[in-house]
């Protein structure tokens, strides 16, 4: 369970959202590397990056408010988000990268506003800056301290310094606008820097326009606040720095912008007030980092994500200020100050960023794409086509601004993702994984009723029956060796009798198999089915089980234990019932000897012995040794094929054949033929067998194997064996081509022939009948030469009819097989 706070925030949309987000979106870059992006790129080129990045802001700030307005936003803002969308492995990682990412920051901003006092006051002292920076970041995580309501007060000061150097910015910018100017700074200058390496410097600006996200867990009502506060920051600034560049464009040229990083200075009614600007954009931008960085950690906390983050989910006073977490901002911001080389791990930073931007837009798409019917987003203007388009926007802008800190900041999330992956730890909460793996099923049952069914696609979709837990481990574990890691495994357990009693113990029954699955680590689903009577409910579970083309086609059970003739009879029943619907049936039995001995056994140690008697359960047999051997514990085990011949049989050709038979199936393994063997001479043979692998047939209530074997009497004198009974034909050198297809094709291979010939012999029958027109109207013809004339366009009127009935049977065969084919589908 998440540590929840004590109660919502106070703070509303203008302090909580907007306030931080405009304010670092509003930053250093618009007033210290605008006029270079502009003087570098041209007024155009400036215009067009301005562009790509808001729209990467307004992308994902729709994507924001999607998910804003579809579920309680608490406190940590992206990572909340995140976590409850795409689970907590995607949440966690972003989660540390995005707090360690924003603690950073507090001393980006911190340094660059030592830089700026420096600069301003004339100090040359290379220490100057780092001490300004270190007390600027101990007197705001003295306002941290205190709490947002505090430190949003500061804010506003803030806010105004800002409003008050745009001010004076515009009121010295408009009046010195020049056309003339702007003209001639439209175009990007000959030898400037190129577009991307602009539009990385550029960039950064609109890095921080989901600060106010961060301060999610303080908002009165963040469903209301985030996507209202962000629409209004995102926009507000896109108007800022557009009509800054057009400005300054008009009021000096490209050269004066390069050279002169305080262009904006100069162009400003009170220069003064830039620095002022200056100043309060640094320390606004970190107090935004400083207030959100300790939020996400908290929120981190409080999901007990990582053991040793717990210490600081608590909070402080009502609005449970994260204090611990602010401690520890200020600890990571003072060491980064300290550091003083921010150049390195600068570009990670913004990565880490832009992989956050990156993942909320793909989270909102996730949670789009799987349809849920939970995900009802208040905010309409919403498509899942624009999350993804954010979403790829982001990994575009990676890839522009900085190839090898993108690399990096991806390995690391990658590793704390794979580490969250791979713990083990219970779930805490509901993403959307759930709707987007059924989303994903459903649309490929629908993909796989498209196809035909071919016997190269068949996979085991095995069924496995029992009521008794200490056979059961057993035959499950067998069930998965069975399936190869290549099909499906359920296992069934049917509780008799009707009522509540009985349907309360159903549910208990199907917890306690579920668990007991679990505890095996096998990869098999369980359900107890309630029913009136097991015989009959039988044959109804085999044919009802799955969707679609996901259906039972082999069903497991446990060979009777008792093998008294009552026993062997109700199993013998059982057996029929399902085989008569054309589904497998493979019997296992193993006691506790038999398969102890068997678990005793090396991998390498290991063998399978097939019996064989050329029949489809031979070939299940076979195919069923060959998916063992793809598991893990049979994967270095040798198959023996195994082939009681008559005694006159040729052995050697016999065995020539099963090994091009074996060949032609592509299953290796080793051929040995015996001749009219008894059952004694076969319980000898695979007395030292691993597993031994029967066919056998159920005759008269008998289940016979090669050589008309008593199956029942054979198994006793086995090791652990599988005996089993075909329900479908199995064909081990299945093609891509199916007969029905060959049929098909050779059908509209008649088609096509008739309908040339019909074409052919139209085209003589009209040239014929105009040539016997001719002939009667014309002078000098001969009556018998117009009889023979007639003649012959009667013969080809009669080969027209002949073509036609042809073709007419032709097409009705393809109709049929195409027919039968969507019937198979």
């Amino acid at each position: 369970m998440t540590t929840e706070q004590p109660r919502r925030g106070t703070l509303g949309t203008f302090a909580g959202v907007f306030t931080p987000s405009i304010l670092t979106i509003l930053g250093i870059i618009l007033f210290l590397r605008l006029g270079y992006v502009v003087g570098n790129g041209g007024l155009r080129n400036a215009l067009i990056i301005i562009g790509i990045a808001t729209g990467v802001s307004v992308l994902t700030s729709i994507s924001l408010a999607a998910i804003a307005t579809n579920i309680d936003v608490k406190g940590g803002g992206d990572y909340y988000m995140i976590s409850r969308t795409l689970g907590v492995e995607f949440g966690g990682a972003i989660g540390v990268v995005l707090f360690l990412a924003q603690s950073v920051s507090i001393a980006f901003y911190a340094v660059g506003f030592g830089e700026a006092v420096t600069a301003i006051f004339g100090l040359e002292a290379d220490w100057a800056a780092q001490m300004i920076a270190a007390v600027a970041v101990l007197l705001l995580f003295g306002l941290a301290w205190l709490g947002a309501d505090i430190a949003s007060r500061f804010q506003f000061v803030v806010m105004t310094l800002l409003v008050a150097a745009l001010i004076s910015f515009y009121a010295g910018a408009i009046p010195g606008f020049e056309a003339g100017v702007a003209g001639d700074g439209w175009s990007r200058p000959e030898e400037s820097l190129g577009f991307w390496v602009v539009f990385a410097i550029f960039f950064p600006a609109v890095t921080g326009f989901t600060q106010g996200v961060s301060m999610s867990g303080d908002l009165r009502d963040a469903g209301r606040s985030l996507p209202r506060g962000t629409f209004a920051a995102v926009g507000l600034s896109t108007i800022v720095y557009v009509s800054v560049a057009i400005l300054i464009a008009g009021n000096a040229s490209s050269s004066e912008l390069i050279e002169d990083t305080g262009i904006l200075n100069s162009i400003a009614v009170f220069g003064p007030l830039i620095d002022a600007g200056v100043i309060a954009a640094t320390l606004s931008s970190a107090m935004a980092s400083f207030l959100g960085a300790p939020r996400i950690l908290q929120s981190l906390a409080s999901d007990r994500v990582f053991p040793i983050l717990n210490y600081f989910a608590k909070g402080h006073g009502k609005t449970s200020n994260p204090r611990r977490a602010v401690v520890l901002s200020l600890g990571i911001a003072l060491a980064t100050v300290a550091i003083g080389n921010l150049n390195a791990i600068a570009p990670v930073v913004s990565m880490f960023f832009l992989i956050s931007y990156g993942l909320l837009n793909y989270a909102t798409y996730y949670e789009a794409r799987a349809a849920s019917p939970s995900f009802r987003p208040r905010f309409r203007f919403f498509h899942r086509r624009v999350s993804l388009a954010g979403a790829i926007a982001c990994a575009v802008a990676m890839v522009a601004v900085n190839i090898p800190a993108g690399i990096g900041a991806i390995v690391i999330l990658a590793g704390i993702y794979q580490y969250l992956r791979r713990i083990d730890r219970p779930q805490r909460w509901a993403d959307a994984s759930r709707s987007f793996y059924f989303q994903r099923v459903k649309e490929g049952i629908r993909a796989m009723k498209a196809e035909a069914e071919n016997p190269r696609s068949w996979r085991p979709q095995v069924l496995a029956f029992s009521a008794d837990p200490r056979r059961r481990a057993r035959l499950l574990r067998f069930g998965s060796w069975l399936e190869g890691e290549s099909g499906l495994t359920a296992a069934v357990q049917i509780v008799v009798g009707e009522g509540a009693l009985k349907r309360r113990e159903r549910n208990a029954t199907e917890l306690a198999l579920r668990s007991e699955i679990d505890a095996l680590g096998l990869d098999v689903h369980g359900r107890a089915v309630l029913a009136p009577d097991a015989m009959e409910a039988l044959p109804v579970i085999v044919q009802s089980f799955g969707l679609g083309p996901l259906r039972a086609n082999t069903v497991l059970f446990g060979w009777p234990e008792e093998s008294d003739e009552h026993h062997l009879a109700g199993y013998a029943q059982a057996v029929r019932e399902i085989h008569r619907v054309g589904v497998n049936v493979v019997s296992m039995l193993s006691d506790e000897r038999r398969w102890s001995t068997l678990e005793q056994l090396a991998r390498n140690e290991r063998f399978i012995d097939v019996w064989w008697q050329d029949d489809d359960s031979s070939r299940l047999a076979l195919l069923s040794a060959y998916l063992f051997t793809r598991t893990r514990e049979w994967s270095r085990a040798r198959i023996r094929l195994l082939a009681p011949l008559p005694a006159d049989a040729d052995i050697a050709a016999e065995t020539d054949a099963l090994g091009s038979m074996l060949d032609a199936a592509r299953i290796s393994a080793e051929v040995v033929c015996l001749a009219n063997p008894t059952i004694g001479e076969v319980a000898t043979t695979s007395a030292l067998a691993s597993f031994v692998m029967v066919p056998s047939a159920l005759r008269q209530g008998r289940f016979v194997g090669p050589f008309e074997m008593d199956t029942s009497v054979l198994l006793n004198s086995l090791p652990t064996t599988a005996v089993f009974i075909a329900g479908t034909a199995v064909d081990l050198t299945a093609g891509p081509e199916t007969e029905e297809s060959i049929k098909l094709r050779a059908a509209e291979e008649i088609v096509q022939v008739a309908e040339n010939r019909l074409r052919t012999l139209q085209r003589q029958w009209e040239r014929l009948e105009a040539e016997v027109e001719l002939r009667i109207d014309g002078s000098g013809w001969e009556a018998d030469d117009v009889s023979a004339a007639e003649q012959r366009l009667r013969t080809v009127g009669r080969r027209i009819l002949k073509t036609q009935a042809k073709l007419d049977s032709a097409r009705a065969e393809v109709e049929t097989l195409l027919n039968s084919n969507n019937h198979e589908h």
